[in-house]
């Protein structure tokens, strides 16, 4: 078994309960990230209520109260299928490539360049092709996920927004009394239509067609390198950290899981900070456009747009780029500065800890498959003789 398919299934594991235990957490992020709020000095004739407020614990008791548990894993197996996936691919092509430049590091030692190690640089272009790779072969996972997970918080908006409508409509034809009550008695008693998978599968084609499910590509290739900094940073860190315990003279330069726990902590948080603005408008083109309520908090790419980057167009009502530039355009000048940064201590706690528990499973999982597959190779050499 090659180490590139060890670190793949290892990483996939890994990803699988890391994803497990803070999916709550992500769930409650996405929504904080979608949640659309005109500032009070914007342009908007009709501002949108404010969302719902309280840190995250808050947040997530009132999903519960109002949704049950379930509510919170909303979208989870195809969570964890596309973190099997993403995981798997990333970390297989990681370590080809990673294979590929520490190759290329010893070669040139040898022709008396460099000491044999692989440098920052090299470690942040391995990192950003894995990470390419992945990217566009798993984008229309993470479209349905947050979907399902924004699917509630989008329903609620279209029901805010037929009671609007009723209540207009009674207020200009002059009708109140009971015929009124009765229809708005009708609208808060329907409940949420059930919503899986496939529903939010056949909701993307039919909104964008197959070129729907890869909204948000732009961005996301962007936050490529998000996990480019984050192995940059826990490469190094790793590398320095058994550097030091070689020099020292212990016995062992291996590393705990402890600290393969809080060199992965380090490593995400520099990562997701520096990144956060670009995770926000990924996901903001990703969820369904009604969770704007406002149509001035609605994202498309619009003519003009569509024009400037006609290059990039698909066909005559989307474009990749145009999105993602009205949408960047669009939150800073009705909503501000502020609103890139929503939920991000959420995040930071989320994504820390699973980072956190990814790698230190990861670590774990590759030496037991190493010892596993190194078993095998004997027992087969037995049989053969």
């Amino acid at each position: 078994m090659s180490n590139a398919v060890v670190n793949g299934l290892a990483g996939a594991g890994g990803g699988i309960i890391a994803q497990i235990i803070t999916y709550p957490l992500q769930t409650v992020n996405t929504r904080q990230q979608t949640e659309r709020v005109a500032k009070e000095s914007g342009r908007s004739p009709h501002p949108t209520p404010p969302a719902a407020g309280g840190g995250t614990l808050v947040q997530i008791l009132q999903v519960v109260r109002t949704e049950g548990w379930g509510g919170l894993y909303s979208g989870l197996k195809p969570s964890l299928f596309g973190t099997a996936a993403s995981q798997g691919i990333y970390y297989y092509f990681y370590q080809v490539f990673k294979n590929k430049a520490e190759a290329i590091a010893v070669a040139r030692r040898k022709k008396g360049r460099g000491d044999g190690t692989v440098g920052m640089l090299s470690w942040l272009v391995v990192a950003a092709f894995a990470g390419s790779l992945n990217v566009l072969l798993t984008n229309p996972i993470w479209v349905l996920v947050t979907r399902m997970q924004t699917h509630t918080q989008a329903e609620k908006k279209i029901m805010e927004a037929k009671r609007e409508a009723l209540l207009m409509e009674a207020s200009e034809r002059n009708f109140m009394g009971s015929t009124l009550q009765d229809k708005l008695a009708q609208l808060d008693s329907t409940k949420p239509r059930a919503y899986r998978t496939l529903h939010a599968a056949r909701e993307v084609y039919n909104e964008a067609g197959i070129v729907g499910f890869w909204k948000g590509i732009i961005p996301t290739l962007i936050m490529v390198c998000n996990p480019s900094i984050q192995f940059m940073i826990y490469e190094s860190s790793l590398k320095h950290l058994r550097a030091k315990r070689a020099s020292s003279k212990k016995v062992t330069s291996d590393v705990s899981a402890l600290e393969v726990f809080l060199l992965g902590a380090v490593a995400k948080l520099g990562a997701t900070v520096s990144t956060y603005p670009l995770l926000v408008v990924k996901s903001r083109l990703q969820a369904k456009q009604e969770i704007g309520g406002n149509m001035l908090l609605r994202y498309s790419g619009d003519v003009t747009t569509s024009n400037i980057l006609a290059t990039f167009q698909w066909n005559d009502n989307w474009s990749w780029d145009a999105g993602t530039l009205d949408a960047i355009m669009t939150m800073f000048r009705y909503e501000g500065l502020p609103c890139f940064y929503k939920g991000m201590s959420t995040k930071i706690v989320q994504s820390v800890l699973a980072a956190s528990v990814l790698f230190m499973v990861k670590e774990e999982l590759v030496k037991a498959l190493v010892v596993f597959s190194d078993r095998c190779q004997k027992i087969h050499s037995n049989r053969v003789k």
